[in-house]
């Protein structure tokens, strides 16, 4: 469907753990169009804050004509959306983006923090054996007992107050799970090691990117992520993770924290003035 922006009404919202949010709001063409691994781009009622909000598309229901989002404050949009009631409005655009191939093999859920979300959809459309592994930082688990309806349930937390103390990767090793193929969202972090673990033991990889927006249909270039591929759009190795992603075959692209991106960009300034002087 072609994108556009919609005044939706919220259908409910309720508080899940400190600081995250589960929104339902009613946008039948949207839950209808949408797939497992899409986000929407939700705009504040604040006339000051012109870019929109990035959101990854928790649950679809399509017989009812709602979607679902689950997001944590970050900042002065999220929280103007967590002070919303029922019936309030919000103008939104999608769904947006490609989401995750859905392929009949033993699979691995994974997801870290605020990427857990859309691991729910997903694990309500994937026809395989599945494990959900999902990562936390104490004992708000929120969305674990849901998914423990369509999926196997594996907890890690940094404080090990639920499950295996540690990461994800860390609970994989301690339940000794194995799986043919990888779904994934969560943290820069999170998503670099699991690249890693998947290419030395073999496995096919799919990884959701997170970042900020700002058109959230490709135009801007606002987005863009190190690609092994020249992008067509660019005609450099970026690819733009609103319109490209924001899931990708995590060979496809260069995983790069907030530090590496900071080096990476210090570094290519430096060669720049040696190259004039």
């Amino acid at each position: 469907m072609a994108q556009k922006k919609v005044n939706a009404v919220i259908h409910s919202q309720e508080k899940l753990a400190e600081g995250i949010y589960s929104m339902w709001l009613d946008a039948p063409e949207m839950a209808k169009a949408a797939v497992p691994g899409q986000f929407i781009a939700v705009y504040t009622n604040d006339q000051s804050k012109l870019l929109p909000r990035p959101i990854s598309i928790c649950e679809a229901d399509k017989e009812n004509g709602r979607l679902r989002i689950v997001y944590r404050i970050a900042g002065a949009g999220t929280k103007e959306f967590s002070a919303y009631k029922e019936g309030d409005t919000l103008d939104i655009m999608g769904p947006l983006g490609n989401g995750f191939p859905l392929k009949k093999k033993k699979a691995f859920l994974i997801g870290g923090g605020i990427g857990i979300p859309p691991m729910l959809e997903l694990a309500k459309n994937l026809d395989c054996e599945k494990t959900a592994v999902i990562g936390y930082r104490d004992k708000e688990t929120f969305l674990a007992d849901e998914l423990r309806k369509y999926a196997d349930v594996v907890i890690a937390t940094e404080d090990g107050s639920v499950g295996t103390k540690g990461n994800v990767i860390d609970a994989i090793r301690a339940e000794k799970l194995t799986a043919d193929i990888i779904y994934a969202c969560g943290p820069t972090p999170m998503l670099k090691a699991l690249k890693t673990y998947a290419m030395e033991n073999g496995i096919e990889c799919y990884i959701s990117l997170e970042e900020k927006m700002a058109c959230g249909i490709g135009a801007c270039l606002g987005c863009v992520c190190h690609s092994k591929d020249i992008d067509e759009h660019s005609n450099v190795r970026n690819k733009r993770i609103c319109k490209d992603g924001p899931v990708f075959r995590a060979e496809e692209v260069e995983l790069l924290t907030p530090d590496e991106q900071r080096e990476r960009i210090a570094s290519g300034i430096m060669i720049k003035k040696e190259e004039q002087a």
